[in-house]
Formats: structure tokens, sequence, C-alpha cells
């Protein structure tokens, strides 16, 4: 077993706290909290995000644990907070403000972008395969076959003739490939 830097757990123990500060701080700043689902964002597309809202909002992310711990202190100052305590599971970020939630939740909803489905994933939405240039050679029209899905050779290149739909929200992706997305 490798021996433990004897300062890691000063630089854990001095980030928590510095985590602890920053939480305490927006709670007491900021009178609106919006919870998001991070789940399938990337972190170019949660940098934009924090672009879009500086100076209107701060986004705050990760440490559930410590997060429910200061929500239960600030409940008894705000009981409001108690309400909150349910949604801090899995891949969540506060974003804290003082403007109009309704305009931050439109800014943070123009920066939504589809994302590439990937093997294994649960899909948020619907999957399917646009309509257009595919990017694959004609090797590779088995697949395209094998999922009842019309296609054309034009220039050396499969072009998919419409938008097909391969798999329901809410169920669990296998064999797709890198041109499919969800919606």
């Amino acid at each position: 077993m490798p021996a433990r830097k004897a300062g890691a757990n000063v630089n854990r123990r001095e980030r928590k706290a510095q985590y602890i500060a920053k939480l305490n701080q927006y709670l007491q700043d900021y009178k609106s909290i919006l919870v998001v689902n991070i789940d399938n964002v990337g972190s170019n597309q949660i940098q934009q995000i924090r672009k879009a809202l500086r100076g209107r909002a701060n986004v705050l992310m990760g440490k559930n644990t410590i997060v429910r711990k200061i929500l239960r202190e600030h409940s008894a100052a705000n009981p409001g907070f108690e309400a909150l305590l349910p949604l801090v599971f899995g891949n969540i970020g506060f974003v804290f403000t003082n403007d109009s939630l309704t305009e931050i939740r439109s800014l943070i909803q123009t920066n939504k972008k589809p994302a590439a489905a990937r093997v294994g994933i649960v899909a948020p939405n619907d999957v399917w395969i646009p309509a257009g240039t595919t990017g694959l050679d004609p090797g590779q029209t088995a697949f395209f076959q094998f999922l009842n899905i019309a296609t054309k050779i034009v220039k050396g290149i499969i072009e998919s003739s419409t938008m097909s739909t391969l798999s329901r929200r809410v169920t669990r992706l296998t064999t797709l490939t890198s041109l499919c997305w969800t919606s």
C-alpha cells in the first residue's frame, strides 16, 4: 500500500473549509436558489453557462454530504432550506441569484445542447439519427439495414434519407454510434 502524503489531508480539509465558507456565504447573500441536474453535461458546456451567468448568478457544484449538512444547519433559521434536502443527490449543482429565477432558468436553457449518445447510459430523451450525411463509408450500410433506416450513398458517403428514432427516453442504450443524438 503506498504511503500517504502528510499534507494531503490538510489540503483536503482546507478545500472543504473553503467550500463550506463559500456555501454559507451564498446562502446568506442570495435570496433564490435554482437546483440543476448536470448528468451528461460536459465541462465546456458548464463553463459556457457560467460565463453567461457571470454578474447575475453564481454556480456551485459538488459535495452533496456537505451541502446536506449546511442546509440542515440553516433550516432552523429558514425552513425553506428543508425542502431542498430531498433534491440533494446525484450529479447536481446550485445556481444562487438575486435575479428572477425564470430569467436565469431561460438563460441556462439557451445554453442547452444535444449530446452524442453513448453506450451504457440511460437515455434522458429520445435518441435519433438526423437526416443527412453520416460521414460513414458505404461498407457500414449493414448498421442502417439492421435498424430499418432508409439510406443512400452520395459521393462515397452514407446519407440518411429521414430522421429516425432509435430509442425512447429512459431506456438503456446499447449498440449505437457517434452519429446518434439525444434531443
